[in-house]
């Protein structure tokens, strides 16, 4: 396997440029990161702290590992939208307790009392579907209100599926532990419910369907929060708890000690003669264009990010535009799969191809996402770019060996399926601050819209209005800007979250960790491709 020979110019002009543009858009990552760190207004803060008690960072933090990894997921959930904030009521992520590998999900109590909004709960199904996916066992924080109820026409129907899914995962012996911190009222309650293992802090948790008002109001009977659901009553009379902590951290070393024991695929993350790569990771903010209307050689991406910067291409003189070959990521083998334009039928049916291969020899694929579409025209369109497109879009659906899409600048059209978008279940998807994801770019959207405009005046026999026409081009260009970049995205959860591109190895080493933990098996069969 050859080593990428780089060809980037770190003291061009255009390196620099684009190098100082990313770096802005990293910044504006920072900023957004710490918005995800909020935790609820100071009063609130103070409070907890006043009363010796853990905000849910803190209970992560203890819990884990000494020195584990921590990915954390999903950060910008609710990013614009009109709930509870950036990453909603929960924090949730992958690191190692007592050498396990583990989704911990912690709520924010201190957050409208971990009340459940709607980006809430798409990311608790989220981080329940790769707990699922990847066989890893969950710890849950709880300190929950339960559903938000303005919301809940939105979260009623839906979230049933989280309690569905703790008992299935259980059922294939993956092991949920839910430690209960404080009030967790009705939906909030059925969490520790439907745990195979529960701990309950002493004079702390109080876990009930309903609270003393409810109860009041339902049957008229009088009673008290810690005589309704307190940890001692649950752990002597219930039995809902299992264990009794005398206090916050007793209640994390239970959980440590109950996962110590617990039968599970352990994944050792110390690195073992891994190859680093030869180039370093700082170059790739001049590497990767700020602007996705410019292109870059996503060679140059690969080179820092794999084992050794080695990489054994694929059909290199056939279909270009399309990079496809094998690499080693923290020593795992596998298959890369990135555009380098837009996808010919050439370049469709060599992927394609390579998506069989990976699938035969049982390789995981990461795909690399910086692509405008499938190429129009007359011409492709007779040499058939449909059918030629649909076999790769074919074999993405039906390959059955784990997936991780990074978006690394544009995401448009049917080429965001063909390169294994969200529709397509990749075990993980990330994107890049620059990134844009959408039907198509915002000048070609107003530019068709004015096409269909001039064409409909022109059917019904009236004049076409060039001014009004431009101002509602520019109306949908600012709309499609809007409604792509990355933000937008990573708040309607259509990513598992936004990182710095600096960064992606280490992403990818800790991804790589968590898909081997269940076997890797390629598909036995695909769909009729059109021929």
């Amino acid at each position: 396997m050859s080593v990428i020979q780089s060809k980037i110019n770190r003291h061009s002009e255009s390196y620099r440029s684009n190098y100082e543009a990313m770096q802005q858009l990293v910044g504006e990552l920072e900023k957004k990161k710490t918005e995800a760190l909020f935790q609820g207004d100071e009063k609130y803060i103070a409070r907890v702290k006043k009363s010796g008690r853990l905000l849910a960072r803190e209970r992560i933090e203890l819990i884990l590992d000494e020195d584990s990894p921590f990915m954390e997921l999903l950060p910008f959930a609710g990013w614009g939208t009109d709930g509870f904030g950036t990453g909603g009521t929960i924090v949730v992520g992958i690191g190692f307790v007592s050498g396990k590998m583990c989704v911990i999900n912690s709520n924010v109590g201190t957050i409208k009392g971990g009340a459940v909004d709607y980006a809430t709960l798409q990311k608790g199904l989220r981080i329940g579907e790769i707990a699922l996916e990847n066989e890893l066992p969950v710890i849950n924080m709880v300190e929950s209100a339960g559903a938000n109820l303005p919301d809940q026409a939105k979260i009623f129907n839906y979230g049933g599926a989280n309690f569905r899914e703790i008992t299935r995962r259980s059922q294939k012996k993956i092991p949920t532990i839910s430690i209960v911190f404080g009030n967790s009222t009705a939906g909030g309650a059925y969490i520790p419910g439907m745990s195979d293992y529960v701990i309950m802090v002493k004079n702390e948790a109080k876990v009930f369907l309903a609270g003393p008002p409810l109860v009041k109001m339902a049957t008229n009977e009088v009673t008290d929060e810690e005589s309704l659901g307190g940890a001692k009553m649950h752990s002597t009379l219930s039995g809902v708890a299992d264990y009794m902590a005398e206090d916050e951290k007793h209640a994390l070393r239970l959980a440590r000690e109950i996962m110590s024991y617990l039968k599970t695929k352990d994944t050792d993350y110390e690195e073992d003669d891994v190859k680093e790569p030869v180039y370093v990771s700082e170059e790739i903010l001049g590497i990767v264009s700020a602007d996705v209307r410019v292109p870059f050689d996503q060679r140059e991406l690969i080179a820092r990010i794999v084992d050794g910067s080695e990489f054994s291409e694929f059909k290199p003189l056939y279909g270009s535009t399309l990079i496809t070959g094998y690499a080693r990521i923290n020593g795992y083998r596998i298959g890369i799969i990135a555009n380098n334009g837009v996808l010919f039928s050439e370049a469709a049916n060599k992927g394609a191809q390579f998506i069989q291969l990976c699938n035969q020899n049982d390789t995981p694929l990461l795909f690399l996402q910086n692509i405008t579409g499938f190429m129009v025209g007359r011409k492709y369109e007779e040499e058939g770019i449909i059918k030629h497109g649909a076999k790769m879009i074919n074999a993405v659906s039906n390959s059955t060996v784990p997936a991780i899409t990074i978006i690394t600048g544009a995401s448009y059209g049917a080429g965001n399926y063909a390169m294994c978008g969200r529709a397509y279940k990749p075990r993980f998807l990330f994107t890049y601050p620059n990134s844009k994801i959408a039907v198509m770019g915002p000048d070609q959207l107003a530019g068709v819209m004015q096409i269909i405009g001039r064409a409909a005046a022109e059917k019904a026999g009236t004049a076409y209005d060039e001014e009004q026409g431009k101002q509602v081009a520019q109306y949908m260009v600012k709309e499609a800007e809007k409604q792509s970049n990355a933000w937008y995205a990573s708040g309607q959860l259509w990513d598992d979250g936004v990182i710095d591109p600096r960064e992606t190895r280490n992403y990818l080493k800790m991804c790589m960790d968590v898909i081997h933990r269940t076997e890797v098996k390629g598909a036995e069969g695909f769909g009729v491709f059109r021929m």
